[in-house]
């Protein structure tokens, strides 16, 4: 197991989600420097909240149920730790002990049009299994309800996720995450930047975490939109109840709950698919590509228009062309 003073400092990918995180997550994951953890997005510092630890104990929390979980395999020169959960834009103040453990840590957010970005994150949490409305107009609905606690499906991991009225307030969470960890320590990029030059945004995000340059991996687009046939079967599988994860969830998301489970999910062999990925293949349709209806998008633009002009005013960037409706 990796020790906390092995490990020189650590880049974290915060945010958003949908904006293109898993690509950056894959040039983390493929770089030689780099200790990846086995699951892309462990969530450790948005679930527990650290700040009132002393710091020995801040140590042992964090050696023990951070670095021993989610990274049991350790490769050799693998200094700069990488932690890629989209959660902990949210909570920026709680990623406020990592810098007593690795000062030098960096912090990259991304950020995309929420009038893209919303629907985007509405199908992929209906792949997941944490969303179980289908259509993107009534989910947006449900945020009072859900907001007040309510609706929350049985299968879902973190309520928060459901709050689409959140994930689009980017200048109230990147300003706070600035005054949590330092600005010199936050990137920003911009999911049209990304779209536009891969190979550039590549160089700019090794640049920034202080790793040796490397070709790019092969860029291709991650985690296109899909569809699936029965909600409650794809919550089943992907989320399934504490009770059955032995039997229905993946050994990945298994290894979320148990330290065996998680060594059990770097080790486990490539082979034949599963029954259980046979039947997701087959729970899998195409994306209906359903157009968001006008009036919606006017909402949405009237909710995070001051939210765009702030990011804009922080990131010395015109936002302008974001929040235009779209018959």
């Amino acid at each position: 197991m990796p020790r906390i003073e092995e490990v020189a400092k650590f880049v974290f990918i915060v945010g958003a989600p949908r904006c293109g995180t898993t690509t950056m997550a894959r040039w983390l994951q493929a770089h030689p420097q780099v200790l990846f953890p086995f699951v892309k997005e462990p969530h450790f510092f948005a679930e527990h909240d650290l700040r009132g630890l002393d710091d020995a104990e801040l140590r042992r929390r964090v050696q023990h149920d951070f670095l021993d979980h989610y990274f049991p395999d350790p490769r050799p020169g693998q200094e700069v730790g990488a932690d890629c959960s989209v959660s902990y834009l949210y909570v920026p103040e709680q990623l406020e002990p990592v810098l007593k453990l690795w000062p030098n840590s960096r912090f990259i957010v991304a950020v995309r049009d929420p009038l893209t970005l919303l629907p985007s994150l509405h199908k992929r949490l209906i792949f997941t299994g944490d969303e179980n409305i289908r259509r993107f107009e009534d989910a947006w609905a449900a945020v009072p309800d859900r907001a007040a606690g309510r609706r929350i499906p049985w299968s879902t991991i973190e309520p928060r996720w459901l709050r689409y009225d959140e994930a689009g307030r980017y200048g109230t969470y990147v300003e706070r995450l600035f005054a949590a960890v330092g600005r010199e320590r936050c990137m920003v990029m911009v999911f049209d930047d990304l779209v536009a030059d891969p190979a550039g945004q590549h160089r700019r995000l090794l640049d920034f975490a202080g790793l040796t340059p490397t070709d790019p991996p092969q860029l291709k687009a991650e985690r296109e939109s899909k569809s699936v046939r029965f909600l409650l079967l794809q919550q089943l599988l992907k989320r399934p109840p504490r009770a059955l994860l032995p039997y229905l969830a993946s050994i990945r998301h298994r290894g979320r709950f148990d330290h065996a489970a998680a060594r059990g999910a770097v080790d486990a062999p490539v082979g034949q698919p599963s029954l259980r990925k046979r039947i997701l293949r087959w729970n899998r349709v195409p994306d209906e590509n359903r157009p968001v209806p006008i009036e919606v998008q006017r909402e949405i633009r009237a909710r995070f228009q001051h939210e765009i002009d702030r990011l804009g005013e922080l990131i010395g960037r015109d936002l302008g062309h974001w929040l235009q409706p779209r018959e």
